[in-house]
This record gives C-alpha cells, structure tokens and sequence, in this order.
C-alpha cells in the first residue's frame, strides 16, 4: 500500500511528534521560527521543514511582521481530524455511561453501609 505524502494528508503531517509539539506551542499564540527552534531544541532549518509541512496541509499560517515571520495555527486544517475522531464518540460515550454508572452505584453502596 503506498503511503500518502506528508505533504498532502494532515494525518501524516501530524503524525511526526516534532509536529504535534509545534501546533501545541502554537495554540499560545504566534511564533517565530527562531523561537519555536530554540524552544523545541531542533535547529532553525529543522524548524523551519517542519513548519513547511504543516503550511502545506493547511495546519500553520504565516505572516510578515517587520523583519519577522510569525508562525501561528490555522485549526481549520485539523478539520479532517476532528471528524474523522468524531466517528469514536459513541465509543466514548457509552464508556462515560458506564464508568458514571459504576460511581453512581459505588456511591449508593457507601451511603447503605
């Protein structure tokens, strides 16, 4: 089976973990790509491949400020994400009935004892 490109599919963008840590740090706000390299550890051209990538799944947008480019998120891209994940929540939700059940009745047998 041949793999999409990760230049094409936001799942593969986002499945390299360097990537999930810049979207988090980008949930905060804006940041520049010496920023986000210092603050990730990686260098500057390793940052700056990463943020390539995730521009071109439409995760990350950019902009000029002065001499600067601000980097920041562009949820909109996570879309696929979401509803694709949303395809689980009955999953989710029945186990929440359950487990709320379960406290319900741990709770009933403490006030009987």
């Amino acid at each position: 089976m041949a793999r999409a490109a990760t230049t094409s599919d936001v799942f593969n963008a986002i499945a390299e973990p360097q990537r999930r840590e810049i979207l988090a740090l980008l949930r905060a706000g804006e940041w520049p790509v010496n920023d986000l390299a210092q603050k990730l550890g990686m260098s500057q051209p390793g940052a700056s491949k990463h943020l390539r990538v995730l521009r071109e799944v439409g995760l990350v947008r950019v902009r000029g400020a002065g001499k600067q480019r601000l980097y920041g998120l562009d949820a909109r891209g996570l879309r696929p994400v979401h509803e694709w994940t949303g395809g689980f929540e009955r999953f989710w939700n029945e186990s929440f009935d359950r487990l709320d059940t379960y406290v319900q009745d741990l709770k009933q047998t403490r006030q009987e004892d």
